[in-house]
């Protein structure tokens, strides 16, 4: 299992599959052909079918236009069965002779893959890859999930965690303050400083809800204007985790050390799942992204507040079983409606996962690693038009509510 380093991506939206990734092969291709006349990418299935809405052409061009003419194909229809997120990209003379052509594939959370190869590029860190292992670690150590993220990891992963720390907060403070319409068709207005507003004049329970919600809405809103989020564990649901850690933070005065702690859990979590089923909309619907995202930010909330390993594995349980089935529907393409809406949502159910743990002992029926298992084939399960292609569910037939 490689470094959380690889799962906390700092870049800018709207989608770490859809965007980042994409981003990301075209400097590679680019390096590799800086002198070819002109370049063709085509795009396949899901980034395809939603690329338009999720800026995909724009960064293939904002990184290859200035360099040499490109041109972008779309076949939303036609989907390699290694993932439906497939790109390839061809280098042209300038007689139009291609040169070297490359197909490579986004498998979400920012990450490339290229079918038939093995990465290693980056070595894996992580000996063991199921909660169940690390579980038992854990209790057979007398030690906690941040503890082996330091173990495997080494000192400086607090570094890194302390610069994904720094750019959430950053990414709620512009969202609380940003105001206006959101980029694209739908006209969609910012909500979280009207929700951080009206959250302030509530008391209690009432006014902590509130408060969830706007940092979510934040970071989110941020993410859908192409703003720098950190992917946890995906652009798409990047503002779970920031929202319950600063809350908590906010609110409870818990150190930065012990919100970095929290975070290294929280990326354990995340990368357990990405290892052993996926984080990609694309490939496994919304569960894979906002689920995978409350599961962390239950467990980070869990451990926060005192939860044993057992009780933080049960957190993490069900922030991710309670998502089983989410589509992953984007209206027109957009990482707006319903995502933004689900991001505030999952939340307040990561919270409210904590309280339901910490009410119990820890034990429970359904391990995580079993909703691990049932997420994958659910994703499995699933026709195409609800991963991520904008075919169905609230994105067909989309008609505004007449007001």
């Amino acid at each position: 299992m490689k470094s959380i380093k690889e799962l906390y991506r700092i870049g800018t939206g709207p989608s770490s599959s859809h965007t980042m990734g994409p981003r990301k092969a075209a400097e590679q291709f680019l390096a590799r052909h800086p002198e070819a006349a002109s370049f063709q990418v085509t795009l396949y299935g899901s980034l395809a079918a939603t690329g338009k809405g999720h800026m995909t052409d724009v960064a293939i061009m904002d990184v290859i236009q200035p360099h040499a003419p490109v041109e972008i194909l779309w076949q939303p229809h036609i989907f390699f069965p290694f993932h439906p997120n497939g790109m390839t990209f061809k280098s042209l003379d300038a007689n139009k002779k291609v040169t070297d052509e490359w197909t490579v594939f986004s498998v979400g959370g920012g990450a490339l893959a290229e079918e038939g190869h093995d990465s290693k590029s980056t070595p894996d860190v992580y000996e063991m890859n199921r909660m169940s292992q690390i579980l038992y670690w854990c209790e057979h150590t007398g030690k906690s999930y941040w503890e082996y993220v330091e173990q495997c990891e080494g000192k400086d992963i607090w570094d890194f965690l302390a610069e994904v720390w720094e750019t959430m907060q950053a990414a709620v403070r512009r969202g609380l303050d940003a105001e206006g319409v959101l980029p694209g068709p739908l006209n969609l207005r910012r909500k979280a400083s009207s929700y951080y507003i009206r959250a302030k004049g509530y008391k209690g329970s009432l006014q902590s809800r509130g408060l969830v919600f706007a940092y979510a809405l934040a970071v989110s809103e941020e993410n859908a204007s192409g703003g720098k989020i950190v992917t946890a564990p995906t652009c798409g649901a990047c503002g779970v985790v920031p929202a319950v850690l600063y809350h908590l933070q906010q609110t409870r005065e818990f150190s930065t050390a012990r919100i970095l702690r929290a975070l290294a859990t929280a990326g354990l979590v995340g990368n357990i799942v990405k290892y052993n089923a996926s984080i990609s909309g694309a490939e496994a619907g919304c569960q894979a992204e906002v689920g995978v995202a409350c599961s962390m930010a239950s467990a980070a909330a869990s451990q926060l507040f005192g939860g044993s390993p057992t009780q933080i594995e049960y957190a993490a349980e069900m922030g991710l079983e309670h998502h089983l089935g989410m589509t992953c529907d984007p209206v027109c393409g957009l990482v707006q409606i319903p995502c933004i809406e689900r991001n505030a949502y999952a939340a307040a159910r990561a919270l409210d996962a904590n309280i339901y743990s910490a009410f119990s002992d820890g034990h429970h029926r359904v391990s995580f690693d079993k909703v691990i298992e049932v997420m994958k084939q659910t994703g499995h399960d699933l026709p195409s038009l609800y991963k991520e292609t904008s075919e169905g569910g609230l994105a067909k037939n989309y008609q505004p509510m007449d007001l």
